[in-house]
């Protein structure tokens, strides 16, 4: 394996941008300026050459790549729905439907929290539903708006994760079907048994989900978010002051109409039941194109599915419904329609704009073509592409799990020249062999630690739980099969380090994700939630964190030395219950 093209340098771009954006709090200018130095270093430093490389090579395509302009497309047709509904009084009277169940700081949050678990099918229909659904409600409620950013984007995602009937659930089983593909013949793992194994050894991810309603309960905040949830109870307005806050306001008032429950509930629900049906035609379409049999199972379905164009068609759908029921009803004239519609589009352009830039960021960072080619040969396209988490994977894992299972081939077929037949030598010591790079062994001990934390890293700087389950996955899940195996055992595939490692992957991509200003997720909760986006990163980071230290402490470190999986989830819960007791004060 060759060097790596940049080195540190693959860093550099996610980091400016990064940093940028937490000094200025403009995320969209952060963003350019990272993909401009990106482009400087790929580019060789010509300032002129990475100016064309920005607009042509990053920019340009990913605005008319068919998938992210779908995506980008169902962002304004849910603004543009939202706007509709709420212009013909559709989301006041959904607001008095729910009421009844939240009518306090402490229910308003825990309904958000169990209307997210419901919405459990995608992560971005998730965020857009939920957040301009149940503003006006936490408004009234005095919720922040950075606590409803948090309430959404924390459920979103791990829920999306967990769930078996979800766009998430094939990927992920297709990236661990890629690395059982690596491994020997006659190994006995299975990618969907491994998925839902490993689901209790996901810690950032259930704790996350359990922190939400702890939060809620316990009535108890910290940091910058208990700032922001005494300043919403002090202050009647307290984003007055924001212009963009106020535009979004004025965008969204509602008409002196009377309220109509269905008015609210109706689109949303032909959006939802659109997208399924749509999800379930195209994913069958695609395992018959495939040549795979028409009755696979409905994870298989959905994980084959055209996601974006079902969110597209979807929203569409819902904005259809919403203008014809204000429209037959006689709540608003067709050209009202038309300006509802297009100022609860406006309302979401920053979003788009923020999405756009950082979706290019992450593929500059990526190892994929513009064209969305994988890599055949090592670097092929380091003219544009980075390599970001290949080089990050490198720095803990030299040549990665391929050298590992070659290491494992070799020490094969020795013993199988011995007298004895194919026993494996026990006496190989259990750590990451040492690489060419020379870096120091890992105790498998700590490998769903390190694991877990690499995970994170490369989803911060990538801004994508995707990508990084992509990258790490099959490597990891080949690496610790070989670690595994030249301890003497067989591997099963209940083995609690197996299992760690494959959730430290899944739990880690999400976390990273949580963090990173970058994230398209973080982008589409705080615009939903009409929120500063770099307020909802500040406000949030520091809930990630505390979930992510207590899922190591007393996750995957004790784990790594064969405390029993079922003894820690517990133990997490009472220590996030201790922490917010000790260290969370009460908001009012």
């Amino acid at each position: 394996m060759p060097p790596h093209p940049y080195g540190l340098l693959s860093l550099a771009p996610p980091v400016v941008a990064i940093g940028l954006a937490i000094v200025t709090r403009r995320a969209a200018l952060s963003l350019v300026v990272g993909i401009y130095f990106g482009a400087l270093v790929t580019g060789g430093g010509n300032p002129l050459a990475a100016l064309y490389d920005t607009l042509e090579v990053q920019l340009w395509p990913t605005l008319t790549d068919p998938g992210k302009l779908r995506v980008f497309v169902f962002t304004l047709l849910m603004g543009a729905m939202i706007g509709v509904v709420c212009r013909s009084g559709g989301m006041r009277g959904l607001i008095q439907l729910i009421a009844p169940l939240a009518n306090s700081r402490r229910s308003g949050q825990m309904t958000t929290w169990f209307l997210g678990l419901l919405i459990f099918f995608d992560d971005y229909a998730n965020t857009i539903l939920l957040g301009n659904t149940l503003r006006p409600l936490c408004e009234r409620l005095r919720i922040s708006r950075e606590k409803l950013a948090y309430l959404v984007d924390s459920t979103a995602a791990p829920v999306a994760g967990l769930a078996l009937v979800s766009t998430w659930v094939a990927v992920e089983i297709d990236y661990l079907r890629d690395g059982l593909e690596m491994l020997p013949a006659r190994h006995s793992l299975k990618a969907f048994d491994l998925f839902i194994a490993s689901i209790p050894y996901r810690f950032y991810v259930l704790m996350a989900l359990l922190f939400v309603p702890l939060v809620a309960l316990l009535g108890r905040d910290f940091g910058p978010m208990l700032t922001a949830e005494r300043r919403g109870l002090r202050d009647p307005h307290p984003y007055g002051e924001d212009a963009e806050a106020q535009l979004e306001e004025s965008a969204m008032v509602e008409t002196d109409q009377s309220a109509r429950w269905y008015n609210g509930v109706l689109p949303i629900a032909v959006t939802l039941g659109v997208v399924m049906v749509l999800l379930i035609v195209t994913g069958r379409q695609a395992l018959a194109a495939a040549g795979m049999e028409p009755d696979a199972p409905l994870r298989d379905v959905l994980g084959s599915a055209a996601s974006s164009l079902s969110l597209f068609y979807g929203s569409l759908a819902g904005l259809g419904v919403a203008a014809l029921l204000a429209r037959l009803q006689g709540l608003l004239t067709a050209r009202q329609i038309t300006e509802a519609a297009g100022q609860g589009a406006r309302v979401v352009l920053p979003a788009i704009v923020i999405l756009w830039c950082a979706s290019s960021l992450s593929r500059m960072t990526s190892n994929k073509s513009v064209a969305g080619e994988p890599t055949r040969t090592p670097y092929q396209f380091k003219d544009h592409r980075l390599y970001t988490g290949d080089y990050l994977a490198e720095l803990i894992v030299p040549n990665g799990g391929s050298q590992a299972s070659a290491n494992w081939e070799d020490q094969q077929a020795t013993s199988r020249n011995q007298p004895g037949g194919p026993a494996i030598v026990a006496t190989m010591p259990r750590t990451i062999t040492e690489g060419s790079a020379g870096s120091a062994r890992i105790p498998i001990e700590l490998l769903p630690t390190v694991v877990f934390l690499l995970a994170a890293v490369v989803s911060f700087c990538t801004g994508t739980s995707y990508g990084t389950m992509g990258i790490l996955l099959p490597m990891v899940l080949s690496l610790t099969y070989t670690m595994l195996a030249s301890g003497g055992q067989a591997v099963t595939p209940g083995d609690p380090i197996l299992l760690a490692c494959v959730g430290g992957v899944l739990a880690g991509a999400i976390f990273g994700d949580h963090c990173s200003p970058i994230s398209d997720t973080t982008i589409l909760s705080s615009q939903a939630c009409a929120c500063n986006h770099m307020a909802h990163v500040v406000t949030q980071m520091p809930y990630a964190l505390t979930v992510a230290t207590v899922a190591v402490l007393f996750g995957t470190l004790p784990l790594g030395w064969g405390v029993s999986v079922w003894i820690l989830l517990p133990v997490q819960a009472v220590v996030l219950v201790l922490f917010l007791r000790v260290v969370g004060s009460k908001v009012q």
